[in-house]
């Protein structure tokens, strides 16, 4: 099984690692494509394009003036641990060990709106750029239409080598998803879905779904999972297979109280 994940809007380059396996993003040429179209852009033409506040954008301006390859441990950082929202806090990677970390970047990919399609492991330099921005480029008027069918054809390589146990289980949000054509994607999708019971009825929570994923895909890593079957038994902040509401593209995993 393959596993994509969403990136985190929140970056952590300031907590200290140790030594650590590093390797380079698959999609470099085209950031810097974007990079170039982004660095065109004052503050203020930032800011409104992203929707963010002016602080965000003049420091987003400088990340963008200063990237530049080579990444090296000394500018950059690798992928899984420098994210730092609520997918990533659930996930808790830079409490994986080594071998673990290897496993992860055989088994999971981080959809990324300027990186493209991310290893946990590859050296990334600070940005944002959320999937969804609609920033003008030679491709089209989006970063959908700049990754065209690129991310699917890459996962598809990578889904072809697991033979029989090729699943993609989508662990991103909805913004991210949409980078895929879900129609040409070589292997049945599998959803794994977070309820909390409120207001009398079963519902997702952002907020709640967002870690549990993360939770999730922690647990995936620790028990090296291979098929959909070994997903059910997560049991973790309180929530537990309902298999009642699951079906061949879904997992439903719900809990009575937060």
């Amino acid at each position: 099984m393959i596993f994509v994940l969403s990136p985190a809007k929140a970056l952590d380059f300031e907590t200290p690692l140790p030594a650590c396996a590093h390797t380079q993003p698959d999609f470099l040429a085209e950031a810097a494509e974007l990079v170039a179209c982004l660095r065109d852009k004052t503050p203020a033409e930032l800011a409104a394009l992203m929707s963010i506040s002016d602080r965000l954008a003049v420091l987003n301006a400088a990340r963008f003036e200063q990237w530049q390859p080579p990444f090296t441990p000394a500018n950059a950082r690798q992928a899984m641990l420098a994210f730092d929202g609520d997918v990533y806090d659930g996930l808790d990677a830079r409490s994986l060990d080594a071998e673990a970390l290897d496993w992860a970047q055989a088994h999971v990919r981080i959809l990324s709106g300027l990186y493209g399609l991310l290893r946990p492991l590859d050296l990334i330099q600070a940005y944002r750029l959320e999937m969804g921005t609609r920033l003008a480029n030679a491709r089209g008027k989006t970063l959908y239409a700049f990754w065209g069918n690129r991310l699917t054809r890459a996962l598809n390589a990578l889904l072809a080598a697991e033979g029989k146990k090729r699943v993609l289980v989508n662990l991103a949000s909805q913004e991210y998803f949409q980078a895929l054509v879900a129609k040409e994607i070589a292997a049945p999708v599998l959803t794994p879905v977070f309820e909390d019971w409120k207001d009398g009825r079963w519902r997702v929570l952002s907020f709640y779904a967002k870690r549990a994923r993360g939770l999730m895909m922690r647990y995936a890593i620790e028990c090296r999972a291979q098929t959909p079957a070994d997903l059910v038994g997560f049991e973790r902040a309180g929530y537990a297979f309902a298999a009642e509401a699951s079906d061949e593209h879904r997992l439903v995993f719900r809990r009575r109280a937060a």
